[in-house]
């Protein structure tokens, strides 16, 4: 009885060391309709989208397992991915959300918009003639010109309806958003407190160009 007793025991600690086996899903897919207007060339994980706004790429090559197919007849893009876990499955939302991005771009464009903070010290804003750069003086009285220059594609404009505020326009959102953060970036206050000191650039609304 002793002995048996130990070879159990034995065994259910040789389960407990062996590692626990991943659930893959045999299939996963997702369908991402092409809107009208757009044309879409895919070859090899590679994705150009032209418009009437212009024209975006995206690469998807660094992505493994991912079956990405256009289906001309249904005008629409099939991602599929097989025997993939629960992490890698995350991936083919990121791809259609990719490419959704691109599609909204190429018809609509998108824009960010930002405020100026500032208590005591107003910040002088000066932009360039066609709005490729924004050029930035008197940040909490620093004599430091800082000069932000947009991604490609990016236009920058003031806002005409709030007061220190400006409109950053430009059909690829990595490009638009970068730029803002570029802005906000070099305003950041150092050497003081940011819970009072809250001086600086900050997005106040993003989204597709609605017109």
């Amino acid at each position: 009885r002793q002995s048996r007793s130990l070879s159990v025991a034995r065994c259910c600690s040789l389960r407990l060391q062996l590692p626990l086996a991943r659930m893959k899903l045999l299939k996963s897919q997702r369908v991402l309709a092409v809107p009208e207007g757009v044309e879409v060339s895919l070859k090899a994980r590679k994705i150009t989208v032209k418009g009437p706004r212009g024209t975006l790429t995206r690469d998807f090559t660094h992505i493994p397992h991912v079956d990405m197919v256009y289906d001309k007849e249904n005008n629409q893009i099939v991602c599929t991915m097989f025997f993939s876990t629960r992490k890698r499955l995350s991936s083919l939302r990121t791809i259609t959300s990719h490419m959704s991005n691109c599609f909204d771009g190429v018809t609509k464009g998108f824009r960010y918009k930002m405020r100026a903070v500032y208590a005591h010290f107003p910040v002088n804003l000066n932009i360039g003639s066609k709005g490729e750069k924004i050029e930035i003086r008197n940040f909490l009285g620093e004599k430091r010109t800082r000069t932000c220059v947009m991604a490609e594609g990016v236009k920058i404009k003031r806002d005409e309806a709030v007061k220190d505020g400006l409109v950053l326009e430009g059909n690829d959102i990595d490009n638009v958003s970068k730029s803002a953060a570029l802005i906000h970036m070099s305003c950041l206050v150092k050497k003081k407190d940011i819970r009072k000191f809250l001086d600086g650039f900050y997005v106040s609304e993003k989204g597709v160009i609605e017109e």
